[in-house]
């Protein structure tokens, strides 16, 4: 039998989140999901980690819990443990002092704001170098198939009217990270490195990646039912450090190599719903 472990929550786009207790699942993901993120004032266009490092440094927690469709203020608190609101004047100059770039902070625009989501200047002229900074992989491998995400973020920087990579939830399994660690023994796997919404907890004895094999399954979880979209091809991300875990380019090479890029999946919500840490997690017939 499945439940859910953990559930997680993202203020602000890449920075790190919090953990909850029980929350709605909306159309639209957990409320107040990635409900801010960082634009880049010198190359234009909605960034995270995948471009400025730094951000994972930071973290961001709500004082409050938003209700669907509400944006509150979050609280952030750089590396250095500088704190400051989203709604703070000097959010702005606070926030590229901290990062080392100019940067503003933006709150969920609407979707036909295109010009916002739209992406920026790339860092590498070369696309396909672009592509291998970002998903971190090296010349000799091959980079990830990307097919399975949604047509858009090939334009924008997520789809538009939300901060999500490319689905409004990611699910992970603890059968996963225990996997990984048997991978890799000397490095730290933390789920932190992973940023699900949900962890799923599966029996000790569960081994291997054990969400690869839901795409296209429906799931219930509390009163909330998601199908499984895509699995989750993996970036650089995963091996920046933070807090008291290291760089650590070896979680990409054993991504690549024993989950051809992959870790976790993407969902859709088919019926929002109260979710709660402790209930069954169990597929159903569609």
């Amino acid at each position: 039998m499945f439940s859910v472990s953990e559930i997680w929550r993202y203020p602000v786009k890449s920075m790190q989140g919090e953990r909850l207790r029980e929350t709605p699942i909306t159309e639209w993901g957990l409320p107040g999901d990635r409900a801010w993120a960082v634009r880049d004032e010198v190359r234009g266009g909605i960034r995270g980690a995948k471009k400025i490092a730094e951000l994972m440094r930071c973290r961001a927690r709500y004082t409050a819990d938003p209700k669907p469709g509400e944006i509150l203020a979050a609280e952030m608190t750089f590396a250095d443990g500088t704190q400051c609101g989203t709604d703070s004047p000097d959010a702005n100059n606070a926030l590229s002092t901290a990062l080392g770039q100019r940067v503003t902070l933006w709150p969920l625009q609407p979707a036909s704001d295109l010009d916002h989501y739209r992406r920026g200047a790339p860092d590498n002229e070369d696309l396909e170098q672009e592509l291998r900074e970002i998903f971190a992989v090296l010349p000799d491998e091959t980079l990830p198939d990307i097919s399975a995400l949604p047509p858009e973020v090939f334009e924008f920087e997520s789809p538009p009217g939300t901060y999500f990579d490319a689905f409004p939830l990611l699910v992970m399994t603890d059968a996963s990270l225990r996997r990984l660690s048997e991978l890799l023994p000397d490095s730290s796997i933390d789920v932190r490195r992973f940023r699900p919404n949900l962890l799923i907890a599966t029996s000790p004895e569960r081994a291997g990646f054990v969400e690869s094999d839901w795409v296209g399954k429906r799931f219930r979880l509390g009163d909330c039912e998601i199908d499984i979209a895509a699995l989750c091809p993996r970036c650089v991300m995963t091996t920046l450090p933070f807090d008291s875990l290291p760089k650590d380019p070896r979680i990409m090479r054993t991504l690549v190599r024993e989950a051809n890029h992959n870790l976790g999946v993407y969902a859709r919500v088919v019926k929002p719903g109260a979710v709660r840490v402790g209930d069954r997690f169990e597929e159903i017939g569609c």
